[in-house]
């Protein structure tokens, strides 16, 4: 059996995840359930003074003040409240105890609070593949099971129209007929004759494509000292600069000093766009138009270093007609970057639009070519019903896709999940 042979386990969590979710936030349906997931948390930080000498002796912060105030704390364990933490103002009862109990009981809630929203984001990240992957799904899981109630039984004609579903869903013609020399070898090895069993085994075999050889981590490589540097390249159109916007607001939300270094400098309007993003996000900005790219980027580090910034996105040029020139623009930009900051750029991402299918290929190709790519960015996935992509550039280029677009909105940036991705195409199949 395959990587995923235990599909149904899988699956089966995923939605008892989502329904617990649910009874949390009290909705019966998921449309209800995303709005509750989208909605702000509330964070506030109060100071509570211990022992009443004018210093702050802890801070409780990022949690909800109201999840902590709804915790009674028996310190005496003799089965009488001594106090509640929204009582902190009651001077009388907190010199009862100390202040390592205290921040005990507080940091016992504080987990329990960070485990609950883990678990929440983890649910609306499936969501939103699940709403994401729609149209991929519809249209290639109501093939198969056309496919499977006209054959019932397998046979080379099963195989053959199944060959037309699986290039429909842009999965691409060599990985197609690998996939299907393997699905005959197993059919006739484990005797399946079955059509609907045959649809777990198709999944199955679809995502040890996507596992098998090679390890590639959808993880962003983070610089341990200094800033993280991420290149930024894709032909024009693809949503480069919408793209890093996208990013830089995911990171600004974890904490991170973020800065935007525009070096596309000669596409009019590039650098101006790229500017309203910083200001939209709160992120650092530096950027020039119409001189060379690299002398933007030696300028825009120098003032990422001296403002100690944690990542920075560097936007480049999509000129993909001319390869020599590009790949002559790329070595002297990454020359530059290295120079001011060791081992960078930690990543090049190459941003894909999704609705131009095997284009896409060809692009991940070319940029393959000119310079080393680490990870892709695939927008636009919920806007077509080929979603098979994902595994097509797995197979044609091995390189990892590290996010995906699955909206319009600021948020609608997903770090890539293989669990998701399958649950959100194949979770009316299995």
């Amino acid at each position: 059996m395959g990587f995923f042979s235990n599909l149904k386990n899988l699956f089966t969590k995923k939605k008892e995840e989502i329904e617990e979710v649910k009874e949390e936030f009290n909705v019966e349906t998921i449309e209800e359930l995303k709005e509750e997931l989208e909605e702000p948390t509330e964070v506030t930080v109060e100071d509570y003074d211990i022992d009443d000498d004018g210093q702050d002796d802890f801070k409780k912060g990022d949690f909800e003040a109201s999840e902590v105030h709804d915790v009674d704390l028996d310190i005496d364990d003799d089965g009488e409240d001594d106090f509640v933490t929204s009582d902190f103002d009651d001077k009388e009862n907190i010199q009862e105890v100390t202040e390592e109990q205290v921040l005990e009981q507080v940091e016992e809630k504080k987990k329990g609070w960070f485990h609950k929203k883990e678990k929440q984001d983890k649910v609306k990240q499936t969501i939103t593949y699940d709403k994401g992957l729609e149209k991929t799904r519809k249209e290639f899981v109501s093939s198969l099971s056309l496919l499977g109630k006209k054959f019932g039984k397998v046979n080379e004609d099963y195989f053959e129209e199944l060959e037309e579903i699986l290039i429909k869903a842009d999965i691409g013609v060599n990985t197609v007929m690998k996939f299907l020399d393997r699905l005959r070898t197993r059919c006739k090895h484990e005797n399946i004759t079955d059509t609907a069993f045959l649809n777990e085994v198709i999944v199955d075999e679809l995502f040890s494509i996507y596992v098998e050889g090679e390890s590639l981590t959808d993880k962003i490589n983070m610089a341990e000292e200094g800033p993280t540097i991420i290149l930024m390249v894709g032909v024009n159109g693809v949503g480069k600069t919408t793209t890093i916007g996208k990013l830089a607001n995911k990171y600004k939300k974890q904490g991170k000093k973020v800065m935007l270094i525009g070096a596309d400098t000669f596409r009019a309007g590039a650098v101006p766009q790229l500017e309203e993003w910083a200001k939209r996000t709160g992120s650092l900005f530096y950027g020039k138009e119409e001189i060379d790219p690299s002398g933007v980027i030696y300028d825009g580090l120098e003032m990422a270093k001296k403002e100690k910034a944690d990542i920075v996105f560097i936007d480049t040029a999509g000129r993909l007609q001319n390869k020599v020139n590009l790949m002559k623009e790329l070595e002297k930009v990454n020359k530059v970057i290295g120079k001011l900051v060791p081992n960078a750029p930690h990543e090049t991402l190459l941003i894909i639009d999704a609705t131009t299918g095997q284009n896409g290929i060809s692009q991940a190709k070319s940029f393959k070519e000119i310079t080393n790519i680490t990870g892709i960015v695939l927008t636009k996935l919920d806007g077509t019903a080929k979603g098979g992509i994902v595994l097509a550039i797995k197979e044609e280029v091995n390189i990892p896709v590290k996010f995906i677009g699955l909206g319009e909105g600021v948020e609608d940036l997903s770090a890539f999940d293989i669990e998701d991705y399958i649950y959100g195409l194949f979770k009316d199949m299995i």
